[in-house]
């Protein structure tokens, strides 16, 4: 399967993290020292700031059960011993359960501050926004994902390192209610990506469709479905 959509844009999203107080320290420093000389880029992280402000507060910590990633690992296939590797990889460079949530939020308040669309005519009531957030079997949180109705397009947000498994290729999959996997892309670890639906399968975008992300060879699944073993699993709520 190809890819599709284009990648976040990198001034936005790096405003969104200085925001949420996701940076390292030198990224930090770096971001703080751009908005000095750069009035454009100050301005979005305030409005980053304003924005995302009443959303973080109404997000707690959450501890990670003791034995979490042993679990894991115990639960990964026997017979593949690259998937265990990478895995081992991923418990050295995950986020914690606030990374799971600034990503969350993140991606709510990316596709909230797009702009408006244009209504010259009354609308059709409007479906609501849907979110989900992707475990592995164990339960370790590793994608979170917003689908915007008005726009029809998926935000997903992988929450793996940077260049993390770089053999494989991630591919996102929706599930609706008949059961069959579609194919809306890849995503690379550590990376957010904006997906548009296909006027086809929007509509199977519902509350209590699945999502899901398989680890693929190099370009993506060449069958209807998964070709290799799922990753990450979830399911569609509302807001």
């Amino acid at each position: 399967m190809s890819d599709v959509g284009p990648e976040l844009h990198d001034d936005e999203a790096l405003a969104a993290e200085h925001a949420l107080g996701v940076l390292s320290a030198r990224e930090r420093a770096l971001a703080e020292a751009r908005m000095a000389r750069d009035p454009a880029f100050a301005a979005q992280v305030g409005a980053w700031r304003e924005r995302l402000a009443p959303m973080l507060t109404a997000v707690g910590p959450v501890e990670a059960p003791a034995g979490l990633w042993a679990r894991i690992e115990r639960a990964l296939p026997a017979n593949d011993n690259g998937l265990l590797k990478r895995m081992r990889l991923w418990r050295g460079t995950a986020m914690g359960s606030m990374g799971l949530a600034a990503a969350g939020i993140a991606a709510a308040a990316m596709l909230a501050s797009q702009p408006p669309v244009v209504i010259r005519t009354a609308p059709p009531p409007m479906a609501p926004m849907l979110d989900a957030r992707l475990a592995s079997t164990a339960g370790q949180p590793m994608f979170v994902a917003a689908y915007d109705p008005a726009r029809k397009a998926m935000l997903v947000a992988s929450l793996m390192a940077p260049g993390a498994d770089p053999n494989h290729s991630h591919e996102l999959w929706l599930i609706p209610a008949d059961g069959k996997p579609r194919s809306l892309g890849l995503v690379a670890p550590g990376t957010s990506k904006s997906m548009p639906m296909k006027p086809e399968m929007a509509g199977m975008v519902t509350e209590g469709a699945a999502l899901a992300v398989s680890v693929e060879p190099m370009g993506g699944s060449k069958s209807q479905g998964p070709s290799g073993p799922v990753a990450a699993i979830g399911k569609l709520a509302r807001i």
